[in-house]
């Protein structure tokens, strides 16, 4: 049941009456059937961008936004033939669930015959059947935010806009949801464009991933080019641990106060900023190593250690180690690190 279509944004940017700048001219295009994710911190203009392709917004004089190529910059929200989740899920206390997912299909006028199939399905599909007679007030966070996902997906999107409808619930249970969130999405083949602020469901949903800062794009990737290749110190920093030290670069290799690594490529003489992920660095022996500190600190996390490392460089360094390494504050460490772990910003 593929309903998605491409979304084209051609120069889209939103002023608000006090002047305030929320979204810098801005092109993308989502693929037919991809679930493409905006992150960053409050206030960078992702949300804007998912109301703009709504309709909730209009875009400023000169902005378009295209479904398969057709421009429905003008077309109003209910004419766009979306779904919406919200963080708030924004249900009617008044209806059933049942009652609730249909809402959709009733004000559309499908015929009743055809609205119960569709219900059926969505009830099924998202795993609340034993649920479909009860009233929101009797539900769970996690049940509520299914109904409102299933009465989004149920009037067949062209686009299905999700504005962090996460955010809400514990953590195991975000985490569990998320995974039925994704597998329910590529079942179905509907675009789908969401908002977040938070790197892991970014990382887990995301076909693509698009890192917002201050009202523009500044990086788009898969989730692997993102965390592996940013091309900002912001996108490092914001996409999961890093460490971004300086150092001296001479002859293929980086200094820092406690030695040197090699570098995955040549870069210009001089200071030079490197990120690392703790995961890329081995704790070992100091002996024979080129690059070593001083444990700092360590906080056992259950299925691996997280190290806090003093001397390596001018920052503080944090690793991970295995659960059973024995470490301690004091102990004088060997840090050993692959080249192309290494990533060289530069900004």
């Amino acid at each position: 049941m593929s309903t998605g279509v491409s979304v084209s944004l051609r120069a889209i940017a939103k002023t608000f009456p006090d002047g305030t700048r929320a979204l810098k001219p801005t092109d993308l295009t989502v693929a037919k059937g991809e679930t493409l994710v905006f992150l960053g911190p409050s206030g960078c203009g992702k949300t804007t961008c998912l109301r703009i392709v709504a309709g909730l917004e209009k875009p400023d004089a000169g902005g378009r936004v295209l479904f398969d190529g057709a421009d429905v910059t003008e077309t109003e929200i209910e004419h766009r033939n979306i779904g919406m989740v919200f963080q708030s899920y924004a249900l009617f206390p008044n209806m059933t669930v049942a009652e609730n997912i249909g809402y959709g299909l009733k004000i559309r006028k499908v015929p009743p015959a055809e609205r119960a199939k569709r219900v059926a399905e969505m009830l099924a599909l998202t795993g609340i059947e034993p649920l479909r007679d009860r009233r929101i007030d009797q539900l769970s966070g996690g049940q509520r935010q299914r109904v409102a996902l299933a009465r989004a997906v149920a009037i067949r999107p062209r686009v299905l806009l999700l504005d962090e409808p996460l955010t809400a619930l514990d953590a195991a249970l975000r985490d569990r949801l998320r995974t039925e969130l994704d597998q329910l999405l590529r079942s179905l083949g509907i675009t789908a464009i969401y908002v977040t602020h938070d790197q892991a469901e970014a990382m887990s949903l995301g076909d693509r991933i698009v890192v917002m800062k201050q009202g523009e794009i500044v990086q788009v990737g898969t989730p692997r080019e993102v965390y592996f290749e940013p091309n900002s110190r912001f996108v490092a920093e914001f996409i999961g641990a890093a460490n971004v030290i300086e150092g001296m670069a001479s002859e293929g290799s980086i200094r820092f106060p406690g030695g040197q690594l090699m570098l995955p490529e040549p870069p210009a003489e001089g200071r030079c900023t490197i990120m690392l992920r703790p995961e890329a660095i081995e704790i070992r022996a100091p002996a024979g190593e080129d690059w070593t500190g001083t444990v700092q600190g360590v906080s056992f996390l259950g299925d691996r250690q997280r190290v806090t490392i003093a001397g390596a460089a001018a920052e503080m360094i944090v690793a991970e180690a295995p659960n059973r390494t024995r470490l301690k504050t004091g102990d004088r460490v060997g840090l050993a690190v692959a080249p192309q772990a290494l990533r060289i910003l530069q900004d």
